[in-house]
């Protein structure tokens, strides 16, 4: 593959001037959007790379994104936002974007400290991955740069957020499991912690509510302090027949706990979880879970906070992206009368 790809190389491939090419790859007028497609895929299969700081001195673009996530969801053990971090990446990729992380502190949250990157205009916006607390929303959208909020919403309307189900995710779960004739059944997490907690426990809640049967307040159960640092989970002392627990990490957690305990999973209790990362995988029997479609968010978000920068009047409010089911080995089907 020839290392300096031009526009005039694509051009004889294509067979149209080098200001057609110019015009598709910059999205301009005066070209089919037929005719952009094939250029764009062309170039790319020529390993075409735009020159992005020239861009940027004509347009007053950086052709950065900033990419803020808290610091208590970048321990060694929180494997899921690493991976949004890696598809947001590639996404940003194929628009000639880059991302710049953030890690933010729990004292420059609660200082409603911005990050550098804003105060230095490196970025042209921010998607903010994970929760953060309302006085922070507040705080930032007072600034005059485009904002994507992903994975987690709050009561502020005008907020712009990309979510999966969680409600209905939970929902479609919690109902598995009572068709495999479970009645007793723990929620494993804390309720307090984020929105994305609070709708997957909704969601078991209205799957009890719809086959009345009644919450047990002994059965919802916290895995993690008011920091969102994780803690033993206490087995209650009648056990249920299955925990459905926020997040595959949480899911690893308690199926140790319970074979230490002498538990056999799913012979003894079924576990099932949320994510499908790769937790999922380590626990032994493999987990039943719902898995977060992360590649279809990080594109919304991506497309989303792009058009902001084009538009920063535009609006789309939160939009939900579905999960999917997955069928592992954690679940016990009950035999009932």
């Amino acid at each position: 593959m020839k290392s300096n790809v031009t526009m005039r190389d694509i051009a004889q491939r294509v067979g149209v001037s080098s200001v057609t090419i110019s015009k598709a790859l910059n999205d301009k007028e005066g070209v089919s959007e037929e005719l952009k497609s094939e250029i764009k895929l062309v170039a790319e299969e020529m390993g075409y790379r735009f020159n992005t700081h020239a861009k940027s001195m004509k347009e007053g673009l950086s052709y950065n994104i900033g990419i803020i996530i808290p610091e208590r969801f970048t321990s060694a053990t929180q494997s899921f936002y690493s991976q949004f971090y890696g598809h947001l990446l590639r996404v940003m990729d194929k628009y000639q974007y880059s991302g710049i992380m953030h890690i933010m502190s729990q004292s420059d949250e609660d200082q409603l400290i911005l990050p550098r990157s804003y105060n230095e205009k490196k970025v042209d916006g921010f998607i903010i991955l994970g929760q953060v607390s309302k006085q922070y929303v507040e705080e930032i959208l007072k600034i005059d740069t485009p904002v994507i909020f992903l994975d987690f919403y709050t009561d502020q309307n005008e907020i712009d957020s990309v979510l999966t189900d969680n409600f209905f995710g939970m929902y479609e779960m919690t109902s598995y499991l009572i068709r495999n004739g479970h009645h007793k059944l723990a929620f494993i997490g804390n309720v307090h912690s984020t929105s994305s907690i609070q709708d997957r426990f909704l969601g078991y809640y209205k799957a009890l509510l719809e086959h009345r049967i009644d919450l047990d307040e002994k059965y919802v159960i916290t895995d993690r302090d008011e920091s969102g640092k994780y803690i033993d989970i206490e087995l209650p002392r009648e056990m249920p027949t299955a925990f459905v627990c926020n997040n595959d990490e949480v899911a690893y957690n308690l199926i140790n706990k319970l074979q230490k305990n002498g538990y056999n999973v799913p012979e003894d209790c079924s576990v099932v979880g949320f994510d499908n990362d790769i937790y999922a995988t380590l626990t032994d029997p493999k987990l039943t879970t719902v898995a977060v479609d992360s590649v279809e968010m990080s594109e919304v978000a991506v497309k989303f906070i792009l058009e902001k920068i084009k538009n920063p009047h535009k609006k789309f409010g939160r939009s939900f992206i579905k999960g999917n089911l997955i069928y592992r080995d954690s679940v016990k089907q009950i035999k009932t009368r």
